[in-house]
């Protein structure tokens, strides 16, 4: 999957001269900028996917070792973990299409991007500390508690995002 910064570099050269027609330019602008935010939502999605075998394995460890009380919280994490997933998958798109009724401004996007770089870098923090979980045993002391912390923050940036998109901000 393409990184959402060579969407814009992948334009054929139909667009290109399409961008040059007077109006057609911004259209186009907007709609690469409402696929480029749909490629994003997806990378941050296949991130906190891609971390999960270690979570898995850490299940595993839980079950081996009988550590019950553990694994309840291990296993409400996963599932708040697999609704933030969706929520990534199917959010609001930055950018409403030229007729949809609501239009998104330019500078309510860029506050959306603004946003979505936090999401990223916490998202990339969880991701990292669920994949550490692989080398942690069923003694560890609550690494749970702490992923749970950062989920948290995840999607309070998932929440600010959309409250950005609603006018809520």
């Amino acid at each position: 999957m393409p990184e959402p910064r060579q969407h814009a570099q992948n334009r054929g050269w139909i667009e290109s001269i399409l961008r040059r027609v007077p109006g057609f330019k911004g259209y186009l602008e907007k709609e690469y900028r409402r696929d480029s935010d749909a490629l994003q939502r997806s990378w941050l999605a296949d991130r906190l996917q891609r971390s999960k075998p270690a979570l898995d394995a850490y299940g595993r460890a839980l079950v081996d070792a009988k550590k019950l009380d553990v694994l309840a919280q291990f296993d409400r994490f996963k599932a708040r973990l697999d609704k933030t997933i969706s929520r990534l998958r199917g959010g609001m798109q930055g950018y409403s299409g030229f007729f949809d009724l609501v239009q998104v401004n330019e500078s309510l996007l860029d506050r959306v991007y603004e946003q979505d770089v936090k999401t990223m870098d916490a998202v990339e923090l969880l991701a990292a500390a669920i994949e550490k979980l692989s080398a942690a045993t069923a003694d560890t002391p609550a690494p749970i508690a702490a992923l749970n912390d950062q989920l948290g923050q995840v999607e309070q940036a998932i929440d600010h995002r959309q409250d950005i998109l609603k006018g809520l901000e």
